[in-house]
């Protein structure tokens, strides 16, 4: 059975009913819903008219029937209601028109679905949906965006100052933006974000200029927290959310970025003034701030490191101070109160590092640049590294001015390392430390062989193994030396006849680990001859390879003395023995007497009459009695001499030790960086002058900072030794000869 033919205006007019329904269903006016009747009946009815043959096809007439729908219905009634409404009430109309639509849309473009599947696909036409969204965008977006976007911003500057909005429409408002761009962020970037951005940077701009000049910088770090916190919420309600990096951006920089230097400089409440008075919370809040902005924390890191450099001058100044207007003895507890206040300043800022700063890279550098600076410094003609080492002998000796629990002294040793770490002398310090390890392990003063040991891990672990390899080897060989006591005292009880008739100890040491000791031979009196020759004859018993030398300056030697009054034991050095038993034999000597018979120096000797004659204890009465001793004086053993304790010790005026151990130093220095000259030649043959010198001073700065000038020399010494020479063309590059 054959179809009748529709044809365009009879079938449109059907349509025309099926649409004006529609409207009033959207416009909220009295008409029932579609029932699947009429809905079939108009499909069915573009069907018809899109499956007729040419010239009835009307595909295309209704394609274009479809968008004038639209057109018709939004001249005539969306704009219009538009129009005459404003601000909030037309944004509320905005939502409602937008709404309506897109359920118009939805339901023509079902009622003329065949034309999508068949007629559009084939011409590659903009689908029905799409033309729908497009006649809005034309007619009703591109006219009121503009309107609809000042609308927007006026209510969010509104929430800014406080006032209650409605946040759903401002979403819906924004949604509109986004979904006219069909899948694309341009239409909401272009015209609504880009101005809410530059609004949002003057409004803040405005902010910012009255409160930097009415609040203090915590109170307006607060404030600036809250804003950044308030955006950030806005966006969450309303705004898209690609637009918070770029609010908070705008935010940020006009809070924070613009104000920075004024803010941070306050003068009663800016960093410094925060670092001050211990306000941990508001300098947590500016690393919070600032953190998040390029190159932000950068003037902080310099104030902060400022502040730790001004206070840790202020320690040194002090102690220098104190130092000067002190007796010298007094001075040295200063300068260990010194290293102690500074360790507490260490603690306290690392604490704020790790804590206000979240251990921030640029914290630490800067906590370590300023420690570097006044860590270098010298304290009354001391430099750090041997008060460090002073520092560190008076909590491991015994009898020490630190009396601390084996935690406490774990901790402080910890710390000291750490220290450590700032000082540029490290050689210094070794050589220092070394010095005084040796006093406490040979005169038995070391208060507890585990913290020796403790300290040396700790070391070995910041500088590596090279630096502690010696004071490990000296910890060592003490123990080696008790063993080698215990077996020579078997090998007396077993020779009677080898007895020497004194108690004797020895300690034998290797050469190489201990610091080099001045020593000289001296005529010893003959009981000590005795037992040297014992402890050879014991010694080569174990070994035929190795040689003795006898250092007497660390000796001690127990002696009693009888006198008049009661006998006294006396603890003196082996040179003080050997001066006191010459007077067995006679009761009077003068000093060049003295001098003969010991066969002693004029410097040592002078040192040695002055403790026995001149010092607290008398036991030799000088002629003429002066406090000095010169060549011409005798001396007579003082019988009369007495004191309330049965034993006593004679100090020996102390050595000045510092000038002989820079020296070391000095020397040791100059093979260090004749070997890394040597060492980085040979890897690179050829190099120049300014490029050897760094690598030089790169090389060395773990233990010491080089002086150029010492490179230089250095440089000419091994070219006069053949080691390297200067290329003739151009004399600043060096060659290696192998």
């Amino acid at each position: 059975m054959e179809r009748k033919t529709i044809d365009l205006e009879q079938g449109w007019d059907y349509m025309q009913t099926g649409i004006t329904k529609l409207k009033r269903i959207l416009e909220g006016l009295p008409e029932p819903q579609f029932d699947s009747e009429q809905y079939m009946m108009l499909y069915t009815t573009i069907y018809n008219m899109c499956t007729q043959k040419p010239p009835h096809d009307y595909s295309q007439q209704l394609y274009d029937k479809y968008r004038e729908a639209f057109e018709e219905y939004i001249n005539s009634t969306v704009l219009p209601a538009l129009r005459e409404k404003h601000d909030e009430y037309m944004l509320r109309e905005l939502v409602k028109r937008w709404s309506n639509h897109k359920v118009m849309v939805r339901w023509l473009s079902r009622f003329f679905y065949y034309l999508d599947r068949y007629f559009i696909a084939r011409r590659s036409l903009p689908p029905l949906n799409e033309v729908g969204l497009t006649c809005f965008r034309d007619l009703v977006y591109n006219v009121l965006h503009s309107k609809v976007k000042d609308a927007v911003i006026a209510l969010v500057d509104k929430e800014r100052e406080g006032e209650q909005i409605d946040r759903a429409l401002l979403k819906n408002v924004l949604d509109i933006y986004v979904e006219i761009g069909m899948g694309q962020m341009e239409r909401y970037e272009v015209d609504f974000e880009s101005f809410m951005l530059l609004d949002s940077a003057s409004y803040y701009s405005r902010k910012a200029s009255n409160w930097i000049q009415e609040d203090s910088c915590p109170d307006y770090m607060l404030k600036s927290e809250e804003c950044l916190k308030k955006e950030r919420e806005r966006v969450a309600h309303y705004l898209h959310s690609s637009s918070e990096p770029k609010l908070v951006e705008k935010v940020q920089h006009e809070l924070l970025v613009v104000y920075a230097n004024q803010l941070l400089e306050k003068e009663h409440s800016g960093c410094r003034a925060l670092l001050r008075d211990d306000k941990v919370d508001d300098l947590s809040r500016m690393y919070r701030l600032y953190h998040k902005i390029a190159k932000g924390l950068e003037p902080v890191a310099n104030i902060f490191k400022q502040h730790v450099t001004a206070e840790g001058n202020a320690l040194v100044q002090q102690a220098e101070d104190t130092a000067t207007n002190q007796a010298a003895n007094t001075a040295s507890v200063q300068e260990q109160v010194l290293i102690r206040k500074v360790i507490e300043l260490h603690d306290k800022y690392m604490v704020y590092v790790v804590e206000c700063f979240q251990n921030h890279t640029l914290f630490h550098k800067a906590l370590k640049e300023a420690f570097e600076i006044f860590c270098n410094k010298t304290v009354a003609g001391s430099s750090s590294a041997e008060l460090l080492a002073t520092f560190c002998d008076n909590i491991l000796k015994k009898g020490g001015s630190e009396k601390l629990s084996d935690e406490a002294i774990e901790d402080t040793l910890e710390k000291v390392v750490k220290l450590l770490a700032y000082i540029s002398d490290k050689d210094l310090f070794a050589e220092f430390y070394r010095k005084k390890l040796a006093r406490r392990l040979l005169f038995d003063r070391s208060a507890n062989d585990d913290h020796e040991r403790s300290i040396l891990t700790k070391l070995k672990q910041q500088c590596g193994g090279q630096f502690t390899s010696k004071m490990e080897g000296m910890v060592t060989d003490l123990t080696l030396a008790r063993e080698n006591q215990t077996s020579f005292e078997e090998y007396l009880g077993n020779n009677p006849a080898a007895n020497p008739g004194i108690d004797l100890t020895v300690t034998v040491l290797t050469t190489g680990f201990w610091p080099s000791y001045k020593s000289f031979d001296i005529n010893l009196p003959s009981e000590m001859v005795k037992c040297v020759e014992v402890f050879k004859g014991f010694y080569e018993t174990k070994t035929k390879h190795r040689k003795l030398t006898w250092i007497y300056s660390l000796g001690t030697c127990h002696l009693n003395g009888k006198f008049d009054h009661k006998p006294i034991e006396l603890v003196v050095s082996t040179y003080q023995a050997a001066v006191l038993l010459l007077f067995n034999t006679t009761d009077k000597l003068s000093y060049n007497d003295i001098l003969t018979q010991l066969n002693l120096s004029h410097e040592d000797l002078v040192r040695l009459l002055h403790s026995l004659s001149c010092a607290r204890y008398k036991i030799l009465i000088k002629e003429p009695s002066t406090k000095t001793v010169s060549q011409a004086d005798s001396f007579e053993f003082n019988a009369k001499f007495t004191d309330r304790m049965r034993r006593i010790k004679i100090p020996l005026p102390p050595v000045d030790e510092r000038k002989k151990v820079v020296e070391d130093v000095d020397k040791d220095r100059r093979y260090a960086i004749d070997a890394a000259i040597v060492r980085i030649m040979k890897s690179r043959k050829v190099l120049g002058h300014q490029q050897l010198v760094s690598e030089c001073v790169e090389q060395l700065s773990r233990m010491f900072k080089p002086d150029i000038k010492a490179i230089k020399k250095r440089m000419e010494d091994l070219i006069t030794r053949d080691y390297l020479e200067r290329d003739k063309e151009n004399p600043n590059m060096f060659r290696y000869l192998a």
